[in-house]
């Protein structure tokens, strides 16, 4: 089966971990992040990888987990929507990024250009936290995410042949493990597991806005959940 037709609205929810302990608010805000990155605990990413469905060559990629500081010290992760037109997972809610440049000198590197060219973030508003580890798509990228702050005082400039919608989920309904559904789907014989985080949101005309959080996406979330638990 072709990914692009793959809707993941249609797979049944299999469980929700709602019994799994919550990240304490504390936890959340920029300067504990700063702390917990600076002398990470001993741990183990929960999704490393999904089962391939394509024998091209692995490709090395980044993204920028991008951490927005609101009101009482509060984050929000910010994301966004891909153009239904692109070959890798079009319309998909998504962090900002795309595969390595030869010219690119680290993973942080081309985490920072990417976010540049989708969404116009300037590298000086950004202050890199660290790395999680890599996970492997299956579509064959070896992705590193990083993750930063935002300083006051950026702006966006999006790319609209790459970005759709750009918008942000406060961090504390991401790591809320009440949000984390698991979903099951045969996909052409092959049985198909994957995390999805729902997410209702008032757009800027004032109607409600309904966003899933799901795939890959999704599964690098998970693994800050258990990074940020550990």
């Amino acid at each position: 089966m072709v990914l692009s037709f793959f809707n993941p609205e249609d797979a049944p929810v299999r469980k929700i971990d709602a019994h799994l302990p919550q990240v304490s608010r504390l936890s959340l805000r920029a300067d504990s992040l700063r702390e917990r990155f600076r002398s990470p605990p001993t741990w183990m990413p929960e999704i490393a990888a999904e089962r391939l469905f394509t024998a091209r060559k692995p490709t090395r990629a980044s993204v920028l987990i991008p951490l927005v500081p609101r009101d009482d010290e509060e984050l929000n992760v910010l994301l966004t929507q891909r153009t239904d037109h692109l070959t890798h997972h079009p319309g998909q809610v998504s962090f900002p990024g795309g595969r390595s440049e030869p010219t690119d000198a680290d993973e942080i590197s081309t985490a920072l250009r990417e976010a540049h060219e989708e969404i116009g973030l300037h590298g000086e508003f950004v202050e890199v936290l660290g790395q999680l580890p890599l996970y492997t798509t299956g579509t064959g990228f070896l992705v590193t995410p990083v993750v930063a702050l935002l300083r006051p005082g950026f702006s966006l400039q999006v790319d609209p042949e790459e970005v759709a919608d750009v918008f942000e989920i406060p961090l504390a309904h991401l790591m809320s493990p009440v949000n984390h559904r698991w979903h099951s789907i045969d996909m052409g014989g092959v049985e198909r597991e994957f995390l999805s985080m729902p997410w209702q949101s008032a757009g800027a005309s004032g109607r409600q806005q309904n966003y899933l959080v799901w795939g890959a996406t999704a599964a690098m979330l998970r693994n800050l959940y258990r990074f940020l638990l550990a």
